[in-house]
């Protein structure tokens, strides 16, 4: 009997359940669950791919981790903090070393393990009974295994850099003397390996496989890794430099760009769905549509933590005073980015601190709950009361206020993007997606590509579509102001989905990388008069070695040809 290793075999169980007592009554060998068994049939072969699925991640930025399964990345980039008896998860304020990152420790170890369940599968698949029998949908589960892999290289290489590109599975002889390729090396197997999964993959699929991989879903990982790689960050100027971390194509920015492109001419340079107000905007994240280019699905196939109620955003990002934990509170640095809703910013005169959530962008209100916003029947508030009373009495998501007053918003916001207030707040909403690609991005990396390649223009066309789509003026900015609208945009438009801590890093933008974090403190007079006050609510200082994580100690001790990363 083949060896088959620990995750094969719960595959192998699941699979067994699945089979009446007759059939296996009439097996004729006592080892016939073997490897030979499961890439004999197209259907059990489907079943090895869904639960590599799980490699795209969902809501939770760490499921080997009790607290990081219910909040993500914003926690650690300007967008928020972790809120929680502001607790320093991350360790972005201790420092990062290769033997301690706080949650972001599993991520090494969990990306590998998808690496070595892909690597298997596709070391069996093209000699498997399965591919002779139907050849057409089994090339079709050969390509989205591609596409996986590849989508989780791109995630190894934006926290590490270089990193081994292993392509076959590791056998108990193999030589695990591992040599981490160089950065370029490793974007242009990832790009290879989208471009063969594209060529396969449908360019749609019927709503029963939505969250099933397409040409779109690889085209829309290409075009964010050479955006990626065209970035501040790899230049060969910058540090940390060397192979392990530099881009030096001379062609890089067009090739960001065409990647975009060949998005955008298959989509036809459509206009984003139309939102009228707020509310119709926050709807587009809470079911599929057609601007999504590949997410999460909410399906039994592809389970994981993450997927179930009690992680679920309802709970575990909602103002306390509802019974959520608010994990993630957004700073008010990040809210002051949000425009006003003439377009003007709050560095402007239009702004006014003493009533800052009057006349804001659209998406303010969309992606943020703040002082006096109503959700699900009530205002939110923050405010304590200076002389509490039965009429004017402290906030109820206030330090003060009802549930777990440790999760009380040390900032005055928390975030309202993919609340699901159709549903109640331990409820699992009937489709909502984690979405981990889409048309908005694709626009906004075509826009700064080919701002980066002197064409203003088509830059101010295709970063206009997401602000007036964002209900802002279209984009007319030029030269360096027009970068700066384009970043602000994707900060904004993008908010709280994910990358806004890698876009940050890859800008080497250190002003968004360590900085003192702000909050409003909200306070209530008798008269129920409202002010408030800016304060630092804690500092968050910045690390040169953090644009990458460490290789993990351990790591390093079984392999000391993988070289650690600058700095540690």
């Amino acid at each position: 009997m083949k060896y088959i290793n620990i995750k094969q075999f719960g595959v192998l169980i699941a699979l067994f359940a699945t089979i009446g007592c007759e059939d296996v009554l009439d097996t004729e060998a006592s080892d016939a669950f073997t490897e030979d068994i499961i890439y004999s049939e197209p259907d059990q072969v489907e079943r090895l791919v869904y639960p590599v699925y799980n490699s795209t991640e969902s809501w939770g930025l760490n499921k080997a981790q009790w607290w990081s399964r219910r909040f993500n990345i914003e926690v650690g980039s300007f967008e928020a903090k972790f809120n929680f008896n502001d607790l320093d998860q991350l360790r972005l304020r201790a420092g990062w070393s290769p033997s301690n990152v706080g949650v972001l420790a599993q991520k090494w170890s969990t990306y590998w393990d998808y690496v070595r369940l892909a690597n298997e599968f596709l070391d069996r698949i093209d000699q498997s009974e399965a591919m002779k029998t139907d050849p057409d949908k089994v090339a079709i589960l050969k390509a989205e295994m591609k596409f996986l892999r590849a989508n989780i290289y791109s995630k190894l290489i934006k926290y590490y850099g270089g990193v081994p590109i292993l392509e076959n599975a590791l056998g108990l002889d193999a030589d695990f003397a591992l040599v981490r390729n160089s950065y370029e090396e490793c974007v242009d197997f990832i790009v290879k390996e989208l471009d063969e999964a594209a060529a396969i993959l449908p360019e749609t699929r019927p709503d029963n496989e939505f969250g099933r991989a397409t040409k779109l879903s690889a085209l829309a990982v290409k075009s964010r890794t050479l955006l990626y790689a065209a970035s501040t960050l790899h230049d060969p100027t910058t540090e940390p430099s060397g192979p392990l971390y530099d881009y030096t194509k001379a062609s890089k920015w067009q090739d960001a760009s065409d990647a975009a492109k060949e998005i955008i001419d298959l989509v036809g340079a459509r206009d984003l769905i139309a939102v009228a107000d707020a509310k119709e905007y926050q709807n587009l994240f809470l079911s599929p549509n057609q601007d999504i280019l590949f997410a999460r699905a909410y399906s039994g196939f592809y389970y994981d933590f993450g997927t179930d109620a009690n992680s679920l955003w309802n709970q575990t990002q909602a103002p306390s005073g509802y019974g959520g934990w608010a994990l993630s509170s957004p700073t008010h640095n990040f809210a002051l980015l949000f425009n006003m809703a003439d377009g003007s910013s709050t560095d402007e005169a239009g702004y006014d601190p003493t009533n800052p959530n009057a006349n804001r962008e659209m998406r303010f209100y969309a992606d943020l709950f703040y002082q006096g916003s109503t959700f699900r029947g009530r205002p939110v508030d923050y405010a304590l009361a200076d002389n509490p009373s039965e009429a004017t009495p402290h906030g109820l998501d206030s330090p003060e206020g009802l549930g777990n007053t440790g999760h009380s918003s040390k900032t005055g916001y928390n975030i309202r993007k993919f609340q699901d207030e159709s549903v109640g707040m331990t409820d699992i909403s009937p489709s909502r997606p984690f979405i981990l690609y889409r048309l908005a991005e694709i626009y906004l990396n075509y826009a700064e590509a080919q701002y980066e390649l002197g064409q203003e223009g088509t830059a101010r066309e295709f970063v206009s579509k997401v602000a007036t789509r964002g209900l802002q003026p279209a984009i007319t900015a030029s030269g360096t102001d027009l970068l700066e609208a384009i970043k602000r945009e994707r900060r904004i438009e993008l908010a709280f989905e994910g990358h806004n801590f890698f876009d940050e890093r890859r800008w080497m933008n250190e002003d968004h990388l360590g900085f003192d974090i702000k909050g409003l403190k909200w306070t209530k007079a008798t008269d129920g008069n409202l002010t408030n006050e800016e304060y630092t609510v804690v500092e968050r200082p910045w690390f040169e070695r953090q644009y990458y994580l460490p290789i993990p100690q351990s790591e390093v001790e079984k392999a000391p040809s993988m070289v650690q990363n600058a700095g540690y």
